[in-house]
Protein backbone atom coordinates (compact mmCIF):
# COMPACT_ATOMS: atom_id res chain seq x y z
CA UNK A 1 0.00 0.00 0.00
CA UNK A 2 1.35 3.15 -1.29
CA UNK A 3 1.79 5.81 1.13
CA UNK A 4 -1.51 7.98 -0.18
CA UNK A 5 -3.70 4.87 -0.34
CA UNK A 6 -2.19 4.22 3.50
CA UNK A 7 -3.02 8.17 4.42
CA UNK A 8 -6.24 7.61 3.15
CA UNK A 9 -7.70 4.79 4.89
CA UNK A 10 -6.03 6.02 7.91
CA UNK A 11 -8.70 9.06 7.19
CA UNK A 12 -11.35 6.77 6.79
CA UNK A 13 -11.09 4.95 10.36
CA UNK A 14 -11.10 8.12 11.79
CA UNK A 15 -14.04 9.66 10.32
CA UNK A 16 -16.15 6.63 11.38
CA UNK A 17 -14.68 6.51 14.82
CA UNK A 18 -15.84 10.43 15.01
CA UNK A 19 -19.28 8.78 13.52
CA UNK A 20 -19.49 6.53 16.03
CA UNK A 21 -19.05 8.63 18.91
CA UNK A 22 -21.11 11.22 17.27
CA UNK A 23 -23.98 8.59 16.72
CA UNK A 24 -23.55 7.43 19.99
CA UNK A 25 -24.39 10.87 21.42
CA UNK A 26 -27.51 11.30 19.34
CA UNK A 27 -25.73 14.15 17.70
CA UNK A 28 -26.66 15.75 14.54
CA UNK A 29 -24.18 16.19 11.28
CA UNK A 30 -25.55 19.66 11.85
CA UNK A 31 -25.02 19.92 15.75
CA UNK A 32 -21.23 18.66 15.75
CA UNK A 33 -20.69 21.20 12.83
CA UNK A 34 -21.92 24.34 14.75
CA UNK A 35 -20.23 22.99 17.79
CA UNK A 36 -16.85 22.99 15.65
CA UNK A 37 -17.14 25.89 13.43
CA UNK A 38 -17.47 23.47 10.66
CA UNK A 39 -20.40 22.32 8.27
CA UNK A 40 -22.46 19.38 8.30
CA UNK A 41 -21.86 18.42 4.92
CA UNK A 42 -18.13 19.15 5.75
CA UNK A 43 -18.38 16.42 8.52
CA UNK A 44 -19.96 14.02 6.28
CA UNK A 45 -17.36 13.79 3.84
CA UNK A 46 -15.11 13.28 6.97
CA UNK A 47 -16.81 10.75 8.49
CA UNK A 48 -17.01 8.88 4.70
CA UNK A 49 -13.16 8.96 4.21
CA UNK A 50 -13.52 11.57 1.29
CA UNK A 51 -11.94 14.50 3.19
CA UNK A 52 -9.31 15.26 5.42
CA UNK A 53 -9.09 17.77 8.42
CA UNK A 54 -6.50 20.09 10.22
CA UNK A 55 -5.33 18.71 13.82
CA UNK A 56 -6.97 22.15 15.01
CA UNK A 57 -10.31 20.76 13.50
CA UNK A 58 -9.94 17.58 14.96
CA UNK A 59 -8.98 18.61 18.15
CA UNK A 60 -12.59 20.44 18.43
CA UNK A 61 -14.48 17.64 17.12
CA UNK A 62 -12.86 15.51 19.94
CA UNK A 63 -13.68 18.04 22.13
CA UNK A 64 -17.40 18.53 21.28
CA UNK A 65 -17.70 14.63 21.46
CA UNK A 66 -16.39 14.36 25.24
CA UNK A 67 -13.32 12.50 23.92
CA UNK A 68 -9.53 13.49 23.32
CA UNK A 69 -8.04 13.56 20.66
CA UNK A 70 -5.71 9.94 21.38
CA UNK A 71 -9.83 8.42 21.53
CA UNK A 72 -9.70 8.74 17.85
CA UNK A 73 -6.30 7.36 17.09
CA UNK A 74 -6.15 4.36 19.68
CA UNK A 75 -6.77 0.92 17.84
CA UNK A 76 -7.79 -1.05 21.22
CA UNK A 77 -11.15 -2.42 21.78
CA UNK A 78 -13.11 -0.55 24.15
CA UNK A 79 -12.28 -2.55 27.70
CA UNK A 80 -14.56 -5.52 28.70
CA UNK A 81 -14.74 -6.33 32.31
CA UNK A 82 -12.47 -4.66 33.70
CA UNK A 83 -12.73 -3.57 37.30
CA UNK A 84 -12.70 0.04 38.70
CA UNK A 85 -11.69 -0.03 42.73
CA UNK A 86 -13.24 2.57 44.78
CA UNK A 87 -9.81 3.77 46.08
CA UNK A 88 -9.03 4.49 42.25
CA UNK A 89 -12.52 6.21 41.08
CA UNK A 90 -11.16 9.25 38.63
CA UNK A 91 -12.06 12.53 41.40
CA UNK A 92 -13.00 16.13 40.84
CA UNK A 93 -11.03 19.00 42.99
CA UNK A 94 -12.99 18.26 46.44
CA UNK A 95 -15.50 21.54 46.90
CA UNK A 96 -16.62 21.98 51.11
CA UNK A 97 -18.97 18.71 51.69
CA UNK A 98 -19.19 17.61 48.40
CA UNK A 99 -16.78 15.08 46.13
CA UNK A 100 -17.95 13.81 42.73
CA UNK A 101 -16.48 10.81 41.14
CA UNK A 102 -16.38 9.35 37.89
CA UNK A 103 -17.41 5.79 37.09
CA UNK A 104 -17.59 5.54 33.22
CA UNK A 105 -13.95 4.01 31.64
CA UNK A 106 -13.03 7.10 29.38
CA UNK A 107 -13.27 7.33 26.24
CA UNK A 108 -17.03 7.34 27.46
CA UNK A 109 -19.46 6.22 24.42
CA UNK A 110 -22.93 5.35 25.40
CA UNK A 111 -23.52 6.69 28.55
CA UNK A 112 -21.95 8.50 31.79
CA UNK A 113 -22.24 7.38 35.47
CA UNK A 114 -21.40 9.63 38.37
CA UNK A 115 -21.16 9.32 41.71
CA UNK A 116 -21.26 11.78 44.86
CA UNK A 117 -20.83 12.11 48.34
CA UNK A 118 -21.93 14.67 50.48
CA UNK A 119 -21.42 15.75 53.99
CA UNK A 120 -24.18 16.62 56.24
CA UNK A 121 -25.36 20.25 54.77
CA UNK A 122 -23.17 19.49 51.78
CA UNK A 123 -24.17 20.27 48.29
CA UNK A 124 -23.61 20.31 44.39
CA UNK A 125 -23.76 24.35 44.90
CA UNK A 126 -25.63 27.32 45.39
CA UNK A 127 -26.70 27.92 41.69
CA UNK A 128 -28.73 24.80 40.03
CA UNK A 129 -26.67 23.90 36.73
CA UNK A 130 -28.06 22.00 33.61
CA UNK A 131 -25.80 20.32 30.81
CA UNK A 132 -26.78 19.16 27.40
CA UNK A 133 -30.56 18.06 27.15
CA UNK A 134 -30.00 13.79 27.76
CA UNK A 135 -32.10 11.83 29.65
CA UNK A 136 -30.90 11.75 33.72
CA UNK A 137 -31.18 8.98 36.10
CA UNK A 138 -30.85 10.22 40.11
CA UNK A 139 -30.40 7.56 42.58
CA UNK A 140 -30.13 7.73 46.29
CA UNK A 141 -28.02 5.31 47.66
CA UNK A 142 -27.62 6.32 51.14
CA UNK A 143 -28.97 9.28 53.38
CA UNK A 144 -31.61 12.01 52.75
CA UNK A 145 -31.33 14.62 50.12
CA UNK A 146 -33.64 17.39 48.99
CA UNK A 147 -33.71 17.74 44.72
CA UNK A 148 -34.15 21.02 42.84
CA UNK A 149 -35.57 20.50 39.49
CA UNK A 150 -36.26 23.66 38.24
CA UNK A 151 -38.88 25.78 40.83
CA UNK A 152 -39.44 21.92 42.10
CA UNK A 153 -37.80 20.37 45.22
CA UNK A 154 -37.94 16.72 46.03
CA UNK A 155 -36.90 15.20 49.02
CA UNK A 156 -35.48 11.49 48.41
CA UNK A 157 -33.81 8.67 50.55
CA UNK A 158 -31.81 5.58 50.10
CA UNK A 159 -33.06 3.55 47.17
CA UNK A 160 -35.44 6.75 45.59
CA UNK A 161 -34.46 7.75 42.01
CA UNK A 162 -36.41 10.04 39.69
CA UNK A 163 -35.53 10.89 36.15
CA UNK A 164 -35.65 13.92 33.91
CA UNK A 165 -34.12 15.68 31.10
CA UNK A 166 -30.43 17.29 31.84
CA UNK A 167 -31.46 20.77 30.34
CA UNK A 168 -34.05 21.11 33.09
CA UNK A 169 -31.64 23.12 36.04
CA UNK A 170 -30.82 20.98 38.98
CA UNK A 171 -28.58 20.93 42.47
CA UNK A 172 -28.61 18.05 45.44
CA UNK A 173 -29.01 19.01 49.13
CA UNK A 174 -27.86 16.83 51.66
CA UNK A 175 -30.61 17.64 54.18
CA UNK A 176 -29.99 14.48 56.57
CA UNK A 177 -27.47 14.52 59.66
CA UNK A 178 -25.93 11.60 58.47
CA UNK A 179 -23.06 11.52 54.77
CA UNK A 180 -25.63 10.84 52.19
CA UNK A 181 -24.26 9.62 48.46
CA UNK A 182 -25.72 9.72 45.00
CA UNK A 183 -25.77 8.28 41.48
CA UNK A 184 -25.95 9.84 38.73
CA UNK A 185 -26.85 8.34 35.00
CA UNK A 186 -27.02 10.04 31.94
CA UNK A 187 -27.44 8.78 28.14
CA UNK A 188 -26.16 10.21 25.77
CA UNK A 189 -23.40 11.57 27.67
CA UNK A 190 -23.34 15.52 27.83
CA UNK A 191 -19.57 16.03 29.26
CA UNK A 192 -16.72 17.51 26.89
CA UNK A 193 -13.31 16.60 27.06
CA UNK A 194 -12.52 19.60 29.26
CA UNK A 195 -15.19 18.22 31.67
CA UNK A 196 -13.67 14.76 31.77
CA UNK A 197 -10.25 16.26 31.99
CA UNK A 198 -11.01 17.90 35.51
CA UNK A 199 -11.76 14.08 37.28
CA UNK A 200 -8.11 13.00 38.62
CA UNK A 201 -6.93 10.16 39.96
CA UNK A 202 -7.38 9.96 44.05
CA UNK A 203 -4.19 11.11 45.23
CA UNK A 204 -2.08 8.19 47.35
CA UNK A 205 -1.81 7.49 51.06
Amino acid sequence: MDDFAAATAKRGVIGEKVKAFRTARRMSLRALGEATGTTASFLSQFERGLSGVNTSTLMRIAGALGISLTDLFDETSPPVGLVLRKADRPTLPPAEGYRKMLLSRRPIRDMEVYIGEFDPGGSTGDTPYSHGDSQELFLVLRGTVELTLASECHVLSAGDSIEYRSSVPHKTVNIGAEPAEVLWMIAPPTSVADDLDQYLPRPGP
